[in-house]
């Protein structure tokens, strides 16, 4: 379990660099960068969203089998 939550860690700090990158070196506008990156958030927000969902299932299911 340990070493998952170093995978995460990791990938999240990863997403944050290459994030940042993309920032610094995008060529449009401020404006339109700022849309880009509320929209993508939000598309993130609500897979992160679902993924919790189903693994709370998941957890209910196996929870309920023992």
């Amino acid at each position: 379990m340990e070493n998952n939550g170093k995978l995460l860690g990791a990938l999240l700090v990863g997403a944050a660099i290459g994030g940042a990158l993309g920032i610094l070196f995008a060529p449009d506008k401020g404006a339109e960068t700022r849309k880009k990156l509320f929209s993508r958030t939000r598309e993130l927000a609500e897979d992160a969203k679902e993924r919790v969902k189903d693994g709370m299932q998941s957890y209910s299911k196996a929870k309920e089998k023992v």
